[in-house]
């Protein structure tokens, strides 16, 4: 099973109705509308992207879903979570697919520096039980060193409150992307 396969899966297995969750980079919109499914007409889908033209293709797509009650999309990068949503509202999954947007422009990237703000401030605001699921590309200029970063930021996290699983190819060339789980324990 891909990385991005099994980041369904376990999206499939953890979300249920009612329940809140962040799409931290919407790109293309596919994560939005699938955790929209998953949360049902009584979650919220908060989904944030610094691209404006993320924004609107993905309000296009979810207005053809009939999904628009549950999702609020904002332009404006992850590493601003919590100027939008506060810390009593507990956040069940969180989804980020690093890299740049598909078939946008591929200078505009995401940064070791926001990721890792975004990061932190999304692990304060998880549900004990919650998950993060960083889908990792970084076959592309600057992704290898927002890579090396993630992975030293997660090794320092205590096991006592957060499990980390790394997912990917091995025996796959041309840097291929990889999933980061991390559930809150406690």
């Amino acid at each position: 099973m891909s990385p991005l396969r099994y980041c369904h899966h376990l999206l499939a297995q953890l979300v249920s109705s009612g329940d809140t969750v962040i799409d931290a980079t919407v790109g293309n919109g596919q994560d939005t509308i699938k955790l929209a499914q998953l949360v049902g007409k009584t979650g919220k889908v908060y989904g944030f992207d610094i691209q404006e033209t993320a924004i609107e293709e993905t309000k296009k797509k979810v207005q053809l879903t009939g999904l628009t009650e549950q999702i609020k999309l904002i332009n404006d990068g992850h590493e601003k979570m919590n100027d939008y949503i506060t810390d009593n509202t507990k956040i069940q999954a969180i989804v980020f697919n690093l890299g740049y947007l598909p078939k946008g422009d591929k200078s505009i990237i995401t940064l070791p520096d926001t990721t890792l703000s975004a990061l932190e401030q999304g692990l304060n605001l998880l549900n004990v039980g919650g998950q993060i699921l960083m889908m990792v590309y970084y076959g592309h200029d600057g992704g290898t060193e927002e890579k090396d970063a993630i992975l030293a930021y997660l090794e320092t996290l205590s096991q006592e409150k957060f499990s980390v699983l790394q997912y990917g190819f091995i025996n796959q060339k041309n840097s291929p992307p990889f999933l980061i789980a991390i559930e809150k324990r406690r």
